[in-house]
């Protein structure tokens, strides 16, 4: 016990071990606060928008007599509330849309309709306790670690120690490992703190420390099996920082550019474009061209009351349904491909040890690729629910009434996503 105070004195008095513990529990507040607050921020907004089109429906409703300029003017919010653990890994949910505004119309062009995030930026990751945790966490442990036996040699404390201790080797181990576990401290206490904040889930944060904690022992080991080797400080870095960049950068950047190469997918943007000439071109078909898909997609309408000679809802809704229908491959497509990539890039990240670590927080903190396609499949579920509550009214002869309109679908988000 007296050896570990004794180390422990000594590692504190050290300027760059005390700067960098302060560096690391600096970061990990930072990165932990601003995440709370963006998730908060979030929950906000969803509850003012979710308000607002709710109060917006309501008023529109109030103006309509038929079916059709129910389900026209009618707007539903759909949305991915954050997890109690977002705060700690956004994960795509930057980059990929977690919220819509969609009514009765062709929902593909609803979906695909967003803002993109910088593609650039987001090839390695936002700056968030995951990224930190995963991509810059070995920065500090390379910092700590990298100048332990040279500094001694270098000070002539090298000889004396070996004299003295019997094992200066040992004595190094335990000082590298008194750090690492004072690195891991200062940055898992902000996140413990932010845990109960969020009230997170205690299994997953236990996850979550522990899995930092390997990739701490990863670098740990990696650290200590260079400079055993590598009697220069400066040059020990060096070959400590071309590892990092090779974990870190080269192999996440380089696998997702060669990810995408060999599993094209369509663009979203392609999509919407190809849905929506689909729709404003039926405008200008014979009303047979679009009604018979309609009917092979739902036969049960097929003996519905003919479409009149003007605007007629049903036909309108028809075409509505056959532009989802045209883009429909698209969309699967697009869908399989980027399961796919998620996929062989979950093989990737068992080359690189930060990206494996930022991977496991995102699943942990429901903010991966398969929450997003959890997310899109909870909306094409719900408008399904609008289609078969409108649908009766508009095409089976289903009397609309402002009474009826009150079983109108409400928008639950999925279990994944709540």
């Amino acid at each position: 016990m007296d050896n570990i105070i004794r180390e422990l004195r000594f590692s504190l008095r050290d300027p760059v071990v005390a700067l960098t513990l302060l560096v690391g529990v600096l970061l990990s507040a930072f990165t932990v606060f601003s995440g709370l607050k963006e998730v908060d921020t979030e929950r906000a907004q969803i509850e003012r928008v979710k308000q607002m089109v709710d109060d917006d429906r309501t008023y529109a409703l109030a103006d309509q007599s038929d079916a059709g300029g129910a389900a026209y003017y009618a707007f539903h919010f759909t949305y991915a509330p954050p997890s109690d653990l977002a705060f700690a890994a956004r994960g795509v949910r930057d980059d990929l849309p977690w919220k819509h505004r969609i009514r009765m119309l062709a929902l593909e062009g609803q979906i695909y309709e967003t803002d993109a995030g910088n593609p650039e930026l987001s090839r390695i990751g936002k700056f968030d306790f995951a990224f930190f945790a995963a991509f810059l966490l070995p920065l500090l442990m390379i910092l700590l670690l990298h100048d332990l036996k040279a500094a001694e040699v270098r000070n002539n404390r090298w000889a004396f120690l070996s004299a003295t201790g019997g094992d200066g080797g040992r004595l190094l181990l335990s000082r590298a490992v008194l750090r690492a576990i004072l690195l891991f401290a200062c940055i898992i206490t902000p996140f413990l703190a932010g845990v109960i904040v969020s009230t997170a889930s205690l299994m997953s944060a236990v996850v979550v420390c522990a899995v930092i904690g390997l990739n701490l022992a990863f670098w740990l080991v990696l650290s200590l099996f260079t400079t055993s080797r590598i009697q220069s400080g400066p040059t020990a870095a060096a070959l400590l920082l071309g590892a990092w960049f090779t974990l870190t950068v080269a192999l996440p950047v380089g696998g997702k550019l060669m990810v995408e190469q060999s599993v094209p997918v369509p663009m979203g943007g392609e999509i919407l474009l190809t849905q929506r000439e689909a729709v404003n071109d039926a405008w200008d078909l014979p009303r047979e061209a679009t009604l018979k898909p309609f009917y092979e997609r739902h036969p049960e309408w097929a003996n519905a009351e003919p479409v009149s000679e003007g605007f007629d809802w049903y036909w309108y809704y028809a075409f509505q349904q056959v532009g989802d229908q045209t883009v429909e491959s698209m969309s699967e497509a697009l869908r399989d491909g980027v399961a796919e990539r998620d996929k062989a890039m979950a093989m990737i990240a068992l080359t690189s040890p930060p990206l494996l670590v930022d991977r496991v927080m995102s699943q942990l903190a429901m903010t991966d690729i398969a929450a997003f396609q959890s997310y899109d499949q909870c909306v094409r579920d719900f408008h399904a629910a609008l289609r078969a509550f409108h649908y009766p009214m508009l095409f089976g002869g289903k009397e609309y009434s402002a009474e009826a309109m009150k079983e109108l679908p409400t928008f639950r988000p999925c279990a994944s996503n709540s």
